[in-house]
């Protein structure tokens, strides 16, 4: 494993998988919202975003926790894993009311710089529809990229606490 896409829901545990697998690896962590998401929550253009990717993924290690749907097509042509987050989706709302309380009126160490943390309706029907939407979208296009990525699942923290162990002694 050299380059690791981790994707899931919102509130899924995705940044804080990453910095525990750089930190075991060394591989270069890259979380999306610090690249995407401008101060003031303003997005990248597309065309700039598409752009930004393709110089992300050259390199030949990385870990890449995010999900941004209209890059993945391009993230998963030179990952080799995906760590798919697939948790429960009462478990994604309360780590994201967490995370809220936790940050409210400053940065998530994972975030872009002027982007305080927020939670707003529309992030959450994004979280509240993404077991129905986004998670079958991004399955269609794991199945369209081909036999050269692998897929690991993970549908609870017991068992993203044994991946990370066996990451670890695989390491």
């Amino acid at each position: 494993m050299k380059r690791i896409l981790i994707i899931g829901s919102g509130g899924a545990g995705k940044s804080t998988l990453a910095r525990r697998l750089s930190k075991i690896s060394g591989i270069p962590l890259i979380h999306l919202d610090r690249h995407y998401w401008r101060a003031g929550w303003h997005q990248t253009p597309k065309a700039e975003w598409i752009e930004d990717v393709a110089v992300l993924i050259a390199s030949d290690q990385w870990i890449m926790d995010g999900n941004f749907d209209g890059s993945l097509d391009l993230r998963l042509s030179r990952a080799d894993t995906v760590v798919f987050l697939d948790m429960p989706r009462y478990l994604c709302f309360y780590r994201v009311i967490k995370r809220r309380l936790s940050f409210r009126g400053t940065n998530r160490p994972d975030m872009a710089d002027g982007c305080n943390e927020k939670l707003d309706l529309e992030f959450l029907w994004w979280l509240w529809r993404y077991p129905n939407s986004d998670r079958t979208d991004c399955e269609a296009k794991i199945a369209r990229a081909g036999g050269h990525v692998t897929v690991i699942r993970l549908h609870s923290a017991a068992q993203v606490e044994q991946f990370v162990a066996e990451f670890a002694i695989a390491g």
